[in-house]
């Protein structure tokens, strides 16, 4: 039993990786386009050459590569980064570092966890990587 669910191990990998990157997209879409929810209360998007547009394209950008699984290791280096950063500067600092549902930062935390599991585990199935790298 444990062989069979094992070999389903890759695509539940993949379906994790899309589905976070999916997920993650939005986020920089909200940030430039406000859409689908605003992140500046209406006041537009934020400006590209800033901390938080800076943010939006890693999110936006990493995002469709990750989930294409194009240079997934790297890329999710990156976004692991960038998620405990996020965590640390903005939600750490807003008080409470080590209870994220009060400052919260479960996202960035999560995300940064699951970013870096990428790095370590790989793309999984459905990936370009897969292709570049005759997997």
């Amino acid at each position: 039993m444990n062989n069979k669910l094992n070999s389903f191990a890759p695509y539940a990998l993949a379906l994790l990786r899309i589905i976070a990157a999916y997920i993650f997209i939005w986020h920089g879409t909200a940030k430039f386009f406000e859409y689908p929810v605003s992140m500046t209360g209406g006041n537009g998007g934020v400006a590209l050459f800033s901390q938080y547009g800076l943010a939006g394209v890693l999110e936006i950008g990493g995002g469709i590569l990750l989930a294409l699984g194009l240079f997934t290791r790297p890329v999710a280096f990156l976004l692991s980064g960038q998620m405990a950063v996020a965590y640390f500067m903005v939600h750490g600092a807003a008080g409470n570092i080590l209870m994220p549902l009060l400052n919260q930062g479960e996202l960035a935390a999560l995300y940064s966890l699951v970013f870096l599991y990428f790095v370590f585990a790989g793309p999984g199935a459905l990936a370009l990587d897969n292709k570049i790298y005759k997997k």
